[in-house]
């Protein structure tokens, strides 16, 4: 029987840090309708807030090998902790300005992306530290991420309804330094959670030369670049849906926060049934068959459902089947990046995914904020939900996602070869929450 502790915090770790960010997700677009009352201004800063996370991604593969992934995961929390605190508290001061809100939000998000990848690629070790399967292992991290949202987005909406949407972001600030003093405390005795020796001297030329392995291993296989960009046009729009839409919709449509709280929190639940529905049976099924199904369905119905309708029940039931078909996804896509990248690469490859999966959530946030001014709330959601819906018939349309059945290890592990993430958290967390690697979905 292996040592369980590490996995057991890392998860811990992950989902309180989750549901942390599912109130920040609620909260700062509810916050910023609330003090400026402009669907342009919140895509706004939705784009400040999702810029960094690409940028951060973008070159932060090395940096985490070289800095240690447990260290990382620490740091990360603890600055995120001290961005998200000082919005109400300025707030509160009276000296907040819209600039400064952009400015810690991009901080927020610059700072969560390296730390979120460190807690993922580190999965594959703790679970053989714990005895445990990989595929077991994947299923739960995305298990108890997508039931850290269902919870988060329940209690933001409740208590945006009751306390306001500063202290619920004084609540997200506390969940961060939680998940750092989880991960500090818990993860140690796992090598690959520590500093690596330098395979080279530290310098720009080293740094450059292991950035580029990462994106010469994503760019060497036709299924993982198709991955990445099925799953950057679903990030996109999912963070329009998130940041804008659902926000805007549910002021004019559906009676304020707490409807927000409710639909999210039922897209989580069907997250979390459909990530443990997989786990148990769903690996029995051909992976690339259960993923094009389930893709389909997870998004774009809630954008058509929301465009004609204007009560609350329909597009909670979208919303919740919607969930459940994505919860399946990222187990599939986290499994075979696990499988198929070495431990050497790791957090390179993931940097590499996570910034083509969510390259376009900064558009996709200022995009609906402009849409909903230029077109109104309907015209934005069918048009969002129409680039969504194109984008998830890729499984049907593309070649190279027949190799997504493959069996793994076909290959040797050193040639570019392959979790929406997923996340991808983005793999592709296909969250857009969450988000940090190749993962559809919030």
């Amino acid at each position: 029987m292996g040592n369980r502790t590490p996995l057991a915090a890392t998860l811990a770790a992950n989902s309180i840090s989750t549901a942390g960010t599912s109130l920040t997700l609620i909260g700062v677009p509810w916050f910023v309708l609330e003090t400026t009352g402009s669907a342009g201004r919140a895509g706004v800063v939705a784009f400040c807030a999702t810029l960094p996370i690409v940028v951060a991604a973008l070159i932060g593969g090395p940096v985490i090998d070289r800095f240690g992934r447990r260290r990382t995961a620490v740091v990360s929390d603890t600055v995120c902790a001290a961005a998200i605190a000082a919005i109400p508290l300025l707030h509160f001061a009276g000296v907040l300005d819209f600039w400064m809100l952009c400015a810690l939000m991009a901080l927020n998000g610059f700072a969560h992306t390296p730390g979120n990848t460190a807690r993922y690629v580190l999965i594959p070790d703790l679970a053989e530290h714990a005895g445990t399967t990989l595929p077991r292992a994947a299923s739960l991290f995305d298990a108890v991420s997508r039931g850290a949202r269902m919870v988060g987005a329940a209690l933001a909406g409740v208590l945006i309804a009751f306390v306001g949407a500063e202290t619920v972001l004084l609540l997200d600030a506390a969940t961060f330094g939680l998940s750092a003093l989880l991960i500090a405390a818990g993860v140690r005795g796992v090598r690959a959670a520590e500093p690596r020796e330098a395979e080279a001297p530290v310098s720009l030329r080293a740094y450059g030369t292991e950035l580029r392995e990462g994106y010469a291993h994503v760019l060497g296989n036709r299924l993982l670049l198709a991955v990445v960009v099925m799953v950057m046009f679903m990030n996109g729009t999912d963070q329009g849906w998130y940041a804008v839409l659902l926000p805007v919709h549910a002021e004019a449509e559906l009676g304020g926060a707490a409807h927000i709280g409710l639909l999210t929190a039922l897209f989580g639940a069907g997250g979390l049934t459909g990530a443990l529905l997989y786990g148990a049976v769903g690996h029995r099924f051909p992976r690339r068959a259960v993923f094009t199904v389930c893709v389909i369905l997870c998004g774009a119905p809630r954008f058509l459902v929301a465009a004609v309708t204007g009560t609350t029940l329909p597009l909670a039931v979208t919303m919740l089947l919607g969930g459940i078909a994505g919860g399946v996804l990222n187990p599939i896509l986290t499994t075979v990046i696990y499988e198929r990248v070495p431990d050497r690469l790791r957090s390179r490859v993931s940097g590499a995914l996570t910034a083509g999966s969510e390259f376009a959530m900064p558009v996709g946030g200022l995009a609906a904020g402009l849409l909903v001014e230029g077109a109104g709330a309907t015209g934005a959601l069918l048009a969002m939900g129409g680039v969504y819906f194109l984008a998830t018939l890729s499984p049907l349309v593309f070649p190279s996602w027949r190799t997504l059945d493959d069996v793994p290890g076909a290959e040797p592990v050193e040639k570019p070869v392959p979790q929406a993430e997923a996340p991808a958290e983005t793999p592709a967390q296909v969250s857009s929450s969450a988000p940090s690697r190749p993962t559809p979905g919030p």
